[in-house]
């Protein structure tokens, strides 16, 4: 994929645009040191939620197997009715639409679970993992996919690019409720000393 694009300007046309400022990167100070944690990283976060109908079809531990086996590692999780404040926001955007009356609605119908997960790329990769906001479009093999019945009742919602995974995770969690822990087992693994 070296020809028209490069990596960076072909992610960015997949994913959207980076968020501005400082990233978050692993730099590991020696080669042994690589060699145990890997390679450096930009660390992203995105959220990720299960809508009500995900919950009610008992699809979350689904979800969290998909993840988890791709490698990404759960910093944060929650199960929530959600409230009508949090969810004008997180829908701001679409608020002049006229479905948003109906998602409002819906969103608010049931428990939904709230995620943060963290990994290289994790925004864009999730976006590819969950399919398609239709379900009549969603590839087979993505979460969408294999369990949407409706563009109504799509399962899933991740984050679309990394500013609006910032915002939607300041949104949906406090700091104290999100985990930075160790992930060395995983790593150590991959790559032996």
């Amino acid at each position: 994929m070296g020809g028209l694009f490069g990596r960076g300007a072909l992610r960015g046309l997949l994913c959207g645009p980076r968020a501005p400022g400082p990233s978050l990167r692993a730099r590991p100070s020696s080669v042994s040191q690589t060699l145990k944690r890997g390679p450096s990283w930009t660390r992203e976060r995105t959220l990720v939620a299960v809508k009500p109908d995900g919950v009610q079809r008992r699809l979350v531990g689904d979800v969290i197997q998909r993840f988890e086996r791709r490698g990404f590692k759960l910093v944060g999780m929650k199960m929530l009715q959600a409230p009508e404040s949090i969810l004008a926001e997180h829908y701001h955007d679409l608020r002049r639409k006229p479905f948003y009356p109906a998602l409002i609605s819906y969103m608010s119908s049931g428990p939904v679970v709230a995620m943060v997960w963290e990994g290289p790329n994790v925004v864009c990769t999730s976006r590819a993992m969950i399919g398609h906001t239709d379900a009549a479009e969603a590839a087979p093999g993505t979460i969408r996919g294999d369990f949407s019945i409706h563009i109504s009742r799509n399962v899933i919602h991740a984050s679309d690019s990394v500013e609006g995974a910032q915002r939607e995770i300041q949104l949906w969690f406090q700091s104290g409720e999100l985990v930075d822990w160790a992930d060395e087992g995983h790593h150590s693994s991959t790559y032996p000393a």
